[in-house]
């Protein structure tokens, strides 16, 4: 048996080549198009005909796409990451596809880049680099991180990772979650309200989900709830931010600064107004981009695609009761 595989994630260009020949090797034919995801609904569609799995960035894998003629051969989709509301899980499940993804791979190498964040947009490392690179000497003031008191939202695996490192920090820990975890409070985490821990908060960094709840969830009130002195981390997704309330935000100094790694659309548009906003460290979404990370996560991506077609189970499943379904588009032993 041999499966059509179309790759789109763009990381199998750099870190792939290992996760290249686990394909190969178990006798898949590789499609890897000219561009490269995040791809919209309309060029995923002209790429989808007689593909039977995807490994994919965040696409555009809605119901229209995955309830499509030119699905109709798709068995799965491996998602090279941890997050997938990018894919309509409800609908692959209905129809018999298989989702994979690599959930607790990032954890580690996604906390060391929330603190590189952390640490460059407080001690405006940023700022002195692009000075001495245009020729100047100009010392930029920041404020200090430890003895002070980190916000973190969301406190899954990543969120956990993070409060580790602030230990390191002589930090005291805020935590806000709508699902508190007890292994964060023998970490020495405080669960609080949002609004409590915006208040208190020297530093806040976001690692909730995104979900139609969630959206948005930092506005114009939020910000204003925040210290003068304070700065915003995001290295979780953009959706949880009203972007314009930020610049706003910035501009008039309702908090000292942010730094971020996600963005309501990515790419990021070459006339966003985060380009040229004041107190502002920006990033295209690298938190990832480690490259010992990146080999494991293309390699378990692969080995999930694998995985399928030779009639096993996939270790790591968004929607594990499809192989169960009498829909399903693959059996396994």
């Amino acid at each position: 048996m041999s499966w059509k595989v179309l790759i789109t994630a763009r990381t199998i260009t750099e870190v792939g080549a290992r996760a290249l020949e686990i394909l190969r090797e178990a006798g898949c034919d590789v499609i890897i198009p000219d561009k490269l995801g995040p791809l919209p609904e309309a060029e995923i569609l002209k790429l989808l005909p007689g593909v039977d799995a995807a490994l994919v960035s965040p696409d555009a894998y809605n119901a229209a796409v995955l309830g499509s003629p030119a699905a109709a051969q798709l068995k799965i989709i491996s998602r090279w990451g941890v997050g997938y509301d990018s894919i309509d899980i409800p609908a692959a499940t209905r129809l018999g596809i298989v989702v994979a993804y690599t959930p607790g791979m990032l954890d580690e190498t996604v906390a060391d880049y929330t603190w590189a964040l952390l640490l460059g947009i407080a001690r405006r490392i940023h700022l002195g680099h692009m000075g001495m690179a245009a020729g100047k000497w100009a010392p930029a003031w920041g404020h200090d991180v430890f003895g002070k008191t980190l916000g973190v939202v969301g406190c899954g695996r990543i969120g956990q990772a993070v409060v580790r490192r602030a230990a390191g920090f002589g930090m005291r820990v805020l935590s806000y979650d709508v699902m508190p975890n007890p292994n964060a409070e023998k970490l020495g985490v405080k669960f609080v309200s949002l609004d409590e821990l915006l208040e208190q908060s020297d530093f806040v960094s976001l690692h909730a989900a995104s979900t139609p709840a969630n959206r948005g969830m930092l506005g114009e009130a939020q910000f204003r709830k925040m210290k003068k002195a304070s700065y915003l981390i995001n290295a979780g997704r953009g959706a949880l931010i009203d972007e314009a309330a930020l610049v706003k935000a910035l501009k008039e100094g309702w908090i000292a600064g942010a730094a971020l790694d996600t963005f309501i659309q990515e790419p990021m548009a070459a006339e966003h107004p985060f380009r040229t906003t004041p107190n502002l460290l920006i990033a295209p979404h690298q938190a990832s981009f480690a490259r010992e990370t990146g080999e494991r996560v293309s390699n378990a991506a692969a080995q999930a695609i694998v995985d399928l077609m030779q009639g096993r189970r996939p270790q790591l499943l968004v929607n594990p009761d499809v192989l169960s379904s009498p829909a399903a588009r693959v059996k396994v032993g």
